[in-house]
């Protein structure tokens, strides 16, 4: 850890509250309102003992009670109830309004911001703990905000007030509690300034047990398939251990403050009730007097404690906020430049210049790639494991950005575009699945939402599965869980093929698109995407080379090189590295 982070997590970092405060700023109005009924609160609750006071002080004796002036004092005492509990409640509701409208602003820039990252970010970060940060870390901090705006406020107010009163009362007695009032404050200091950096580390463990669950969810099956069942909860229990721990360490020194300080209060009620006794004893100071100072001395004390509580929940809240801007503040993917092209009425000529990437700086993965792609091409992208064939597909998309070189559409470069013309002229349908929670019909109609029932349909049956989809319970209604639910791969891959075959863009992109069909309707599809294919761009990269035969240009990849490029039959006349590929696929 550097010296910097630990010097940050010694106390409140006070760029994390700055930055707090200019989110509440927003709502400034309503902290003034709020505070203006902690006043009014702390103003009526501080003048029931001076009534309770002069309601004892009118009980002289036995036949020596002003009845009469007690009935008044009890009417008064009423009306200050209701104050006071109106003013409360009214600033009940505007701090959870505050603070939920301030949680609910974050949340939405995190989650804007989140959009915007790179996918070398979310490539390279725990899922599970992203998550955490936006769910978890921002409810963390709107308990720890609520708690501050409901409690220091009013526990400040009712510090200085009651502090006012009893000057007004008795300054010796006020002096008392003014001199020992300090060690209460030392102890809350000295024990919240350590706490800041267990509860950051208690938010860290709380993400990474968050990632290991929510990769064991989703990804269940390969962990029994492979009996890694023990090895989980191994880790499981590692991780949940150490949060146990952290989370004690937290709780254990955050505790702690409210007992000292409870301490250090009762000695300051001590020492008022035993000066109090002797000043009703030796001088003018009333019996009334006395009940009403010990009652403001225990106002007085109390707060104390509920600072104390406030700033160990502020330390959590802020060390959770911490987390929170640390995502903020990640540096977002290239903006698009002032007056980017918007790709229309797109021919599909792709330009591939010079380009050098890699995903790791000192490790190169593609060096001084060139292609020239005409409109309504199919390039088929072969190659072993590894070879860059999924990265160029990240390329095109815009996914990452070229490190040297251009990649150009229709003569354009791709970075003078808009990322959303160009990823909208593109049809993808990858190895890798994806359906949303939703019915069929909003999974298939995604990139059309506007799209008719007829569309749809149509959609389904060129794509083949129409029949599957109306098998289903509710049909084209029928509800699936995230990630397809209880469909086969094979279905979800077909639904995903009808997503592509509803939007029938100009570019397609096919990355093993039949992966998880069968054979007889692989047949089927490939006729589909024969007649999607006619007049369009398109990328295929494939394994299984059967299917690739009638590209019009083969890639043959290796170590991020175009090693060989032709068609099949001029290919397989080199003898080559393609030709020993495709007899291996066929070898007996």
């Amino acid at each position: 850890m550097s010296k910097d982070k630990k010097k940050k997590l010694q106390g409140f970092d006070k760029a994390v509250l700055k930055r707090v405060l200019t989110h509440i700023k927003k709502y400034r109005i309503l902290v003034i309102l709020s505070f203006v009924c902690a006043m009014i609160t702390v103003a009526s609750t501080l003048y029931a003992p001076i009534l309770t006071g002069n309601a004892i002080d009118l009980i002289v004796g036995k036949g020596l009670v002003d009845f009469d002036g007690i009935k008044d004092i009890i009417y008064t005492f009423l009306m200050v109830t209701v104050v006071t509990v109106l003013s409360q409640w009214f600033m009940n509701i505007i701090n959870n309004h505050i603070t939920y409208s301030v949680v609910r602003d974050i949340r939405i820039e995190v989650f804007n911001h989140m959009e915007e990252l790179p996918l070398s970010y979310i490539d390279s970060h725990k899922h599970g703990d992203i998550v955490s940060r936006i769910v978890s870390d921002i409810d963390q901090f709107a308990d720890g905000l609520l708690m501050g705006f409901t409690q220091l406020f009013t526990g400040i107010v009712t510090i200085l007030a009651t502090l006012g009163f009893m000057i007004a009362v008795n300054v010796p007695i006020a002096l008392v509690v003014i001199v020992l009032t300090p060690l209460s404050l030392f102890v809350a200091s000295f024990i919240a300034k350590r706490t800041y950096h267990l509860f950051h580390q208690q938010s860290e463990t709380r993400g990474d047990i968050t990632s290991l669950v929510d990769e064991m969810i989703g990804q269940q099956k390969i962990v029994q398939a492979f009996g890694y069942e023990d090895d989980a909860l191994d880790r499981f229990e590692e991780i949940n251990e150490r949060l146990e721990k952290d989370s004690m360490s937290a709780t254990f020194y955050s505790s702690i403050v409210n007992p000292c300080t409870r301490f250090v209060n009762n000695l300051v009620y001590a020492a008022v009730g035993i000066i109090g006794a002797v000043s009703v004893i030796s001088t003018g100071f009333t019996v009334g007097q006395l009940t009403c100072f010990l009652s403001y001395a225990n106002q007085y004390t109390k707060p104390f404690n509920e600072i104390s509580n406030v700033i160990t929940e502020l330390q959590n809240a802020m060390a959770c906020a911490g987390r929170v801007f640390e995502l903020l503040d990640e540096t977002p993917q290239v903006p698009e430049k002032e007056n980017a092209y918007v790709l229309t009425d797109t021919k599909g000529a792709i330009e591939i210049k010079d380009v050098n990437f890699s995903y790791v700086k000192d490790k190169t993965l593609i060096t001084n790639l060139n292609l020239s792609v005409k409109p309504g091409m199919r390039v088929a992208i072969v190659g072993p494991t590894g070879c860059g064939k999924s990265t160029l597909i990240n390329l095109l998309m815009r996914f990452y950005d070229v490190d040297t070189g251009a990649i150009s559409v229709d003569g354009t470069d791709i970075r003078d575009m808009t990322r959303d013309s160009l990823r909208q002229n593109y049809g993808m349908v990858l190895q890798e699945t994806w359906l949303k929670s939703g019915t069929i019909r909003e999974n298939i109609a995604y990139g059309k939402p506007d799209a008719t029932d007829e569309e749809i349909v149509q959609a389904a049956k060129l794509a083949h599965s129409d029949s599957f989809i109306r098998r289903l319970p509710q049909g084209y209604d029928t509800v699936i869980a995230e990630d397809g639910g209880n469909l086969s791969q094979g279905q979800k891959q077909l639904l995903c093929i009808t997503r592509v075959m509803l939007l029938l863009p100009p570019m397609l992109i096919l990355d093993e698109a039949t992966s998880s069909i069968d054979t007889r309707t692989e047949i089927r599809i490939q006729k589909a995407f024969n007649r999607m294919m006619q007049g369009r761009t398109s990328f295929i990269v494939a394994h299984r080379l059967s299917t690739i035969r009638e590209a019009d240009v083969i890639l043959v990849m290796k170590d991020g090189n175009i090693i060989e490029k032709g068609n099949h039959d001029q290919l397989m006349a080199q003898n080559g590295f393609y030709t020993n590929l495709y007899n291996s696929q066929f070898a007996h």
